[in-house]
């Protein structure tokens, strides 16, 4: 057989006779060969095809079949696109209020992470609000070298840098979607289809609340291996989202897992705008090791002057400082949804559990209702256009008196004697 390469414009080939004859380039990575009756097929190639390999970088188009001519100012605008000049972010995009975070909310959470001793990922979104500082004038907080949150958070040193800030964050609630622990997958768990994510954007809403970040437990790591390159990838796509674009945004991600000494560890982070900006153009991928993020083969990475076909994870993170706080609004007491081999689950027994605690120790019907999870469950058996408004209209605002009508039809669902 005669072998023929398929990577000019056009290769030239024998017939039996020993004529030459002219055919048209295939794309593909293929090559074509004449067989003894003299017909031509396609064979695959080993290797990479020579239109790859004369392409303007691995997986483009050569330069002459995206136009004609160049001029040296277009080439280098062009070639300028495909590649990134590593720099470290030094501050955040949130505020010197830093996040705060429920401490029910998040300590429940680690709470079911140690049924698993931490050997299980598992993440979850954070809803609450991106609070301007604006609105609270005059806090100006002595910051510490370093701080603590309570939970063995290592936060940043202080390094004052009057940058104005849009934002701090106020978590109020955690959502854990439906998912399944996968050791084998690259962020750890396999994210599965949620039959109740409409009716989570729709509470969110209705409660005044926005996904302002998200939260991922994980097992130990060695001492400065803070975020997998599937976390990075993932945290820049949810800043991606809430941003909008390729934007500042105080949405941020927590991680939790467990220290040496056994005490759960609580830290905020975000990825820079340039790791935003390389995630955004598909330039960074998962590799075999987890601490680094690899760079796509199309784009070229410049780390102090020299190539880098990796990052290392570190370079784009920002710390963000930690609060505990205790919602004014909402409790965190009603069991989590999509959760397995958990103690409780949620059902009408967990809701007169909860409920009946009404004008005990100053609890009234509205602060228990006011439990994010229990409001979600309720979405499936009161209407979430008509009713759910009203009730979080009253959740929101405790001046607006929850109608007798609604505690009467939730106090019968949950089997209660009708005192509320």
């Amino acid at each position: 057989n005669t072998v023929m390469d398929n990577g000019s414009s056009s290769a030239t080939k024998k017939n039996n006779d020993g004529a030459a004859m002219d055919t048209e380039n295939s794309s593909g990575n293929t090559r074509r060969i004449i067989d003894k009756d003299g017909s031509i097929k396609l064979v695959h190639a080993e290797g990479p095809s020579s239109s790859a390999e004369r392409g303007f970088r691995k997986g483009q188009l050569a330069l002459r079949d995206m136009k004609m001519a160049w001029t040296l100012e277009e080439f280098t605008a062009m070639d300028e696109k495909y590649n990134f000049k590593i720099k470290r972010q030094d501050v955040s995009f949130v505020g010197s209020g830093g996040v705060h975070l429920e401490s029910s909310a998040v300590n429940d959470f680690q709470s079911y992470l140690r049924r698993f001793q931490f050997q299980q990922q598992r993440f979850g979104y954070l809803y609450g609000r991106f609070v301007d500082e604006e609105e609270e004038p005059g806090e100006e907080e002595e910051k510490p070298a370093s701080i603590s949150s309570g939970w063995g958070a290592r936060l940043p040193e202080s390094e004052e840098k009057k940058t104005k800030k849009n934002a701090k964050v106020i978590v109020e609630a955690i959502y854990e979607p439906p998912q399944e622990a996968d050791p084998e997958a690259a962020e750890g768990f396999v994210i599965l289809d949620d039959p109740n994510e409409e009716n989570v954007g729709n509470l969110a809403k209705m409660l005044g609340l926005l996904r302002v970040g998200w939260i991922v437990g994980h097992p130990p790591r060695e001492e400065g291996f803070q975020l997998s390159a599937a976390e990075i990838i993932m945290a820049a796509e949810l800043q991606l989202e809430s941003a909008g674009g390729i934007e500042p945004t105080p949405f941020v991600t927590v991680r939790v897992t467990v220290g040496d000494d056994g005490n759960v560890v609580v830290e905020a982070f975000q990825v820079s705008l340039q790791c935003m900006e390389m995630v955004a153009e598909e330039a960074l991928d998962v590799g075999p090791n987890p601490g680094f993020c690899y760079v796509n083969e199309t784009f070229s990475a410049i780390q102090e002057g020299k190539p880098s076909s990796t990052v290392e994870n570190n370079f784009f993170l920002t710390l963000v400082p930690i609060n505990g706080y205790q919602s004014e609004t909402f409790v965190s007491k009603f069991p989590r949804a999509n959760r397995a081999y958990d103690d409780r689950a949620q059902t009408h027994d967990e809701m007169k559990r909860q409920l009946s605690k009404s004008g005990q120790s100053g609890w009234a019907f509205i602060d228990l209702l006011s439990d994010f999870s229990l409001l979600l469950y309720l979405c499936k058996f009161l209407d979430v256009n008509t009713d759910m408004p009203k009730i979080c209209r009253s959740v929101r605002d405790r001046e607006v008196s929850l109608d007798d009508g609604y505690k009467i039809i939730i106090s019968s669902m949950a089997g209660m004697d009708g005192s509320y």
